[in-house]
């Protein structure tokens, strides 16, 4: 590829599978992504524009009687359906944020979603099932992975949290570099550029550690607030971008290096450290920021679950 011509993102595309973190399809279509994901704000935004309305109405005029969980697990499916015929590969779909501490009820849940997915002939190898990194998501993860349910490991944000997710064999994990730098900023007033953003730290620390010790689990860096973040973390597995940067990027020009590279991984001085229940609760503890954002991510999530159920109500009359 001639750099000199390409795109920033056709060059980022070189090292790394971009996905579209977005619930619009025109979007999607648009920058042709590897995978998609969605999560309950992103599914939220799209349904209360026009073209998207008749996607909540089918939901709630298949599922009148079965009660709002029902239609909204309903409505997230038919959405993931419409984006796989759109993308290539996977597409993420999140289990109610509210369940977050409950390890049964987000298998269950996840059944639920693979369930319907399979109803419409859509194979289980495209679902990603998001989960919050807390404990109980862990085990959730690796109880999903035995029934051959594939995981996406959201709202995390320390390494803590990503080393237990690759003991347990999760799929993949998603660490938010946006709200990390959010957190920073908001601490100590000043502004981070580039390798400096903390977000984009954690993910590398992230990065190297999995690949300097052989896990499986794939790295998938997401909530951006610029595309310097991005191009600082090409070589990342997956990166998981918005439409407003993926068309900044689409505009750019500007050189894309890779800068994680599985060699440098393994050439760098990590110890090994093991996750049992007791190390990451206190590892989460000891890190405020993991702590604080954690907490904040499942309760904005979950008031958005609660407003997409009151778009139901509406329709319920």
């Amino acid at each position: 590829m001639d750099t000199k011509t390409a795109s920033s993102l056709e060059q980022l595309k070189q090292y790394t599978k971009v996905v579209a973190d977005s619930g619009d399809f025109e979007s999607i279509k648009e920058y042709e992504p590897q995978d998609a994901t969605t999560n309950p704000s992103l599914i939220l935004a799209a349904v209360e524009k026009p073209e998207y309305g008749h996607l909540l109405d089918k939901a709630v005029a298949d599922n009148k009687d079965a009660g709002k969980r029902a239609i909204t697990i309903d409505l997230l499916t038919l959405f993931g359906g419409e984006i796989l015929k759109i993308v290539p590969g996977r597409v993420s779909t999140e289990v109610d944020a509210r369940l977050s501490y409950d390890t049964e009820a987000s298998v269950a849940m996840a059944h639920e979603i693979i369930k319907l997915y399979e109803s419409r002939g859509i194979s289980r190898d495209r679902i990603l099932i998001k989960l919050a990194s807390t404990w109980e998501g862990v085990k959730a993860a690796e109880a999903l992975k035995k029934d051959g349910i594939h995981c996406n490991m959201t709202l995390m944000f320390g390494l803590g949290q990503a080393v237990a997710c690759a003991q347990v064999g999760a799929q993949l994990i998603s660490p938010f570099v946006g709200r990390i730098l959010d957190y920073y900023k908001k601490e100590t007033g000043k502004d981070y550029v580039g390798a400096e953003d903390p977000g984009v730290q954690s993910v590398t620390q992230i990065y190297h550690y999995y690949k300097k010790f052989g896990h499986d689990t794939e790295v998938m860096g997401a909530s951006f607030r610029n595309t310097g973040e991005i191009v600082n973390l090409a070589g990342c597995d997956l990166l998981t971008i918005s439409p407003k940067l993926l068309k900044e990027l689409a505009a750019s020009d500007e050189p894309v290096e890779r800068k994680l590279d599985p060699k440098a991984a393994k050439a760098s001085d990590i110890e090994a450290i093991d996750v049992d229940e007791k190390t990451f609760r206190w590892m989460l503890n000891e890190d405020a920021m993991a702590n604080d954002k954690l907490a904040d991510g499942i309760r904005r999530f979950a008031a958005d679950i609660v407003k997409l159920e009151g778009l139901i109500d509406q329709k319920l009359g």
